[in-house]
């Protein structure tokens, strides 16, 4: 049995079990299990938001009739050369092995990689150029190299399967309604699992990124699933395929993973900065709130392995721009509200740490040990984002650097939330 297959033969078997390769033992076929997954996302990269880098967007921020709010728009307009041109710089530089090592020596052991259809089986008909498979490669190597293991995420899909900037295209949901389009999803994800089965630090694919059930039907979500399981599994049968809740509650999660499908991952996002009633939470009610997530995705783990693929330790979105390019925030009332959250609400100076007092580094402390310890209930967690530009309440690496994110992160030894 090669190291690869061993390896995944214990992820697949063990319900919080990740099998990282031993980089220090001689020789290197030796697998030293890591309990539970703990990751990053590598947002940004391959598929662009103008909040992680709002340099790539600055030339268009004082146009407030902009087109150029998501990577579609912004080749569009560029135009294809100059486009390739930015965005080989942008791939060249965004992720380097010095991040890569970084995190290592954070204890994190799971890249999860965006990566939008365009990437992989593109139209040359539409503005998105292409090259990031290289780079791609590259960073798989480096994930091997630190002992770290990948997932490969798709994470937009023809027409945009939730609208949103992170989709590679604003606006409609429009996945699904075009002939054709669910077939090059399919064909994008054959070429994520032809990548994940040549490559070991590939432990899973996941079908597709955050599908708005608001704008597709359950059955058409689950239906493709099962379409997805099957052409990741024919192709690298030795990778588990990871499938996101489409937004719905943990009631109906039990459809979104069906039970003849074995091996796979459920993914759920929590975020405390995007729906009202959370935003308006005092500190401790964040904290509650989190540890209330963790019973729930513990209960789910029992039937089918649940980690929370995104969250952060923001709780509040001023993060320029991360409603959407030009876009103001809900929380001093810049965005959709009338009025602030918290009478006298500001942005201003909220998402640079520098900024913060002691009392507010403590908060942030205490804030995510209880999301690890609460998600390692399940399979674990994979935070948003590896680093960002300026929002620093986002950028995992720095909020480590600085203390706030203890090392390791181990979730499992910082009792804030009740057993």
């Amino acid at each position: 049995m090669s190291v690869k297959q061993f390896c995944t033969v214990a992820l697949a078997l063990a319900a919080t079990l990740l099998c990282v390769p031993d980089t220090a033992a001689a020789p290197a076929k030796v697998c030293r299990s890591v309990e539970p997954i703990r990751g990053v996302n590598l947002g940004g990269l391959f598929v662009l938001e103008p909040w992680i880098t709002p340099s790539l967007f600055e030339q268009w921020a004082t146009s407030p009739n902009s087109t150029v709010v998501d990577e579609w728009n912004y080749c569009a307009v560029l135009g294809k050369q100059e486009c390739q041109a930015r965005l080989n710089r942008h791939w060249g530089s965004f992720v380097q092995e010095a991040d890569i090592s970084i995190l290592a020596s954070q204890h994190i052991n799971t890249l999860r990689i965006p990566v939008g259809y365009w990437a992989l089986a593109p139209d040359h008909s539409e503005p998105y150029v292409q090259g990031q498979i290289p780079y791609l490669k590259q960073i798989l190597d480096w994930a091997s190299k630190y002992g770290m293991r990948t997932i490969l995420d798709l994470h937009g899909a023809p027409g945009s399967q939730n609208g949103f900037d992170n989709s590679g295209l604003r606006g409609d949901i429009n996945w699904t309604k075009r002939p054709g389009d669910i077939q090059r999803a399919l064909d994008s994800l054959a070429v994520l699992a032809r990548i994940a089965n040549d490559h070991p630090s590939v432990v899973g694919v996941q079908a597709l990124n955050e599908p708005a059930n608001w704008g597709i039907p359950k059955t058409t979500i689950i239906q493709f699933y099962i379409q997805a399981y099957n052409v990741i599994k024919s192709i690298a049968p030795q990778v588990a395929v990871v499938f996101h809740d489409a937004f719905l509650p943990d009631s109906e999660w039990s459809d979104i993973v069906p039970r003849n499908l074995t091996d796979t991952i459920l993914d759920t996002h929590i975020y405390h900065v995007f729906v009202d009633d959370v935003l308006k939470l005092s500190d401790n009610e964040h904290i509650s709130k989190a540890c209330d997530d963790g019973k729930m995705i513990g209960k789910f783990n029992t039937r089918t392995r649940t980690i929370c693929g995104e969250f952060s330790l923001a709780t509040n979105d001023c993060a320029r721009w991360l409603n959407g390019f030009q876009h103001g925030a809900r929380w001093d009332a810049t965005y959709l509200n009338t009025k602030p959250y918290v009478p006298g609400a500001t942005c201003q100076g909220q998402e640079d740490m520098r900024n913060w007092d002691a009392k507010k580094r403590e908060y942030m402390k205490r804030f995510a040990m209880a999301q690890f310890q609460a998600y390692e209930m399940g399979t674990g967690w994979i935070f948003w984002n590896f680093k960002t530009e300026n929002a620093d309440a986002w950028n995992y690496i720095k909020l480590a650097q600085n203390g706030i994110i203890p090392n390791p992160p181990n979730g499992g030894s910082f009792g804030i939330c009740p057993r």
